[in-house]
């Protein structure tokens, strides 16, 4: 089976740094935090859950964890290529992970054409209408929560990476 959300070492395409996480707003921040927190694993799944519940409720906040795992899912079944990411604490920003932020952002503020076009980089043309609807609603969620970059992603120079498995 094909993992198209994944993350290993050495260069790949989608993995090149093309900015700092401290450059994006707290949507598109948020929106690669929570990829890359959600693809990391059950636990970190749990966090996501529970950081949705805290700041938007039990109803929204399970239903905005819904929409990132089918959307996420979505991505990993007919996506183009592997969707690259880097490790949780990196403050890079990965060229898959940038498509990514632009895509929820756009959904999310009703650009609909631009966003369908970031949704074509990343999966099958006929699946783009879907992950565009469930990448809007992510969005409004990731909106209603009011987050900014957090501050250890902004203060300071990059990271140095002490882990094998990051992309970089």
């Amino acid at each position: 089976m094909r993992g198209a959300l994944e993350k290993r070492p050495g260069k790949s395409r989608g993995g090149a740094a093309v900015g700092m996480i401290a450059e994006l707003d707290g949507v598109e921040a948020a929106a690669v935090l929570y990829f890359r927190l959600w693809c990391t694993g059950s636990d970190a799944q749990s966090t996501v859950l529970s950081d949705f519940i805290s700041l938007l409720g039990s109803v929204q906040g399970r239903k905005a964890a819904k929409t990132l795992e089918e959307l996420c899912n979505l991505c990993a079944q007919h996506g183009r290529r592997p969707l690259m990411r880097h490790s949780i604490h990196c403050k890079c920003l990965g060229a898959d992970e940038s498509c990514f932020a632009n895509f929820v952002a756009a959904a999310a503020t009703g650009q609909r054409e631009d966003a369908m076009l970031f949704a074509t980089l990343m999966v099958r043309p006929d699946f783009a209408p879907l992950v565009t609807a469930l990448a809007a609603d992510f969005g409004h969620a990731l909106r209603r929560m009011n987050l900014a970059a957090p501050k250890e992603m902004v203060s300071g120079s990059p990271s140095i990476h002490a882990h094998t498995s990051t992309v970089h």
